[in-house]
């Protein structure tokens, strides 16, 4: 349920529902927009309580949510979130780019990555420490070291960093040295890492299930939002279907489905959501069509001979630079900005 009031509501009026709500033993949210603010109300609501809050001071209206996540609807929350880290803004009018390989192999090829993600433009650095494989006999990453090597990388070139966390356990390691925490899609309904992240104080980017319905990949943002963290991002990352002759296949509709749903920035992954390279670039421009707010994309230097054999869905450092120079000219068309010299241009404030 939520409480809907007018922006002209006082701090006092707005903190006396709260006071009201709290003591009936419930959870409260406040969020505030350019017109309205909404006070979502998390538990089991009485029609007494219900109607007393009708009749405060500052409320125009008492509205039931159906559905099952509350924190992630748009109803709650009607204008689109906007996550702030170091200057850069997911959800906002600028496109993002994450780019990097699928794992950290070493010192040498993550700084040269670097390089090259803020040479052509992108603005976040990716990369695994720690890979979760089908297999147990492949390549499972470098670990805390790893982390570390693309934390100088990062620091070094400006660029933020994002990471993939697999269990409770290393959340705050991976919290300590990446600005984003990835989670992937066989982790999105692991409910325990989820509440975890919800207290992690860092901006989380949650991949869809490889079998997932919207509302799965809501309910899970949820676990997240509800735990105190509001500064989830939704990734497409390409759904289980009958085809083979892609890895997955990318679920294009889920971008502007999702954007319909919830106000959380939504971030579509073209390599992992088609599996093969020459098939990154036109569903990455496809993706800026449908409306995402970024992306992010595997590159490498050696794409062939990476060490988690995704080298088939990795651009090369020239192909990701093209393709981020076309992004640029489609930006404009959808409504949006992205511009590959500013953003190579620039470096956070505090880093050489």
């Amino acid at each position: 349920m939520i409480v809907i009031m007018s922006n002209a509501t006082s701090d006092e009026q707005v903190q006396e529902i709260v006071k009201v709500i709290e003591q009936e033993g419930l959870q409260v949210h406040v969020s505030r927009g350019a017109d309205r603010t909404v006070v979502g109300l998390i538990g089991s609501v009485t029609p007494k309580l219900a109607e007393h809050l009708r009749q405060m001071n500052g409320v125009d209206n008492v509205v039931k949510i159906s559905k099952s996540y509350k924190l992630a609807s748009r109803d709650f929350h009607p204008e689109n979130t906007v996550i702030n880290i170091k200057d850069v803004k997911i959800g906002g009018e600028e496109i993002v780019i994450m780019g990097g390989p699928c794992a950290v192999e070493s010192a040498e090829q993550i700084d040269e990555i670097a390089r090259l993600v803020k040479a052509a433009g992108g603005q976040v650095l990716r990369g695994g420490a720690f890979k979760p494989r089908t297999g147990p006999y492949s390549f499972q990453g470098v670990g805390v070291e790893g982390l570390i090597m693309m934390a100088e990388a990062g620091k070094k070139h400006g660029l933020l960093t994002i990471t993939e966390v697999m269990t409770p356990e290393y959340v705050d390691v991976c919290a300590e040295y990446a600005d984003i925490l990835q989670i992937g899609t066989r982790n999105m309904q692991n409910f325990d890492l989820l509440r975890k992240l919800g207290t992690c104080g860092r901006p989380v980017l949650l991949k869809r299930g490889f079998s997932a319905t919207y509302d799965e990949l809501l309910n899970a943002a949820e676990y997240i939002l509800a735990g105190g963290n509001p500064d989830v991002m939704l990734c497409e990352r390409g759904i289980r279907t009958f085809e083979s002759y892609t890895r997955n296949t990318l679920d294009l509709a889920a971008i502007p489905v999702l954007q319909q749903l919830s106000h959380l920035p939504v971030i579509s992954d073209p390599s992992h959501g088609t599996g093969r390279r020459e098939l990154v670039e036109p569903m990455a421009k496809a993706s800026v069509a449908a409306g995402a707010d970024g992306m992010i994309i595997e590159m490498h230097t050696d794409p062939d001979n990476s060490m988690t054999g995704d080298g088939v869905q990795s651009l090369f450092p020239d192909q990701f630079a093209a393709l981020l120079k076309d992004i640029e000219k489609l930006a404009p068309i959808m409504g949006r900005t992205f511009n590959t010299e500013k953003a190579a241009a620039e470096v956070f404030a505090g880093r050489s």
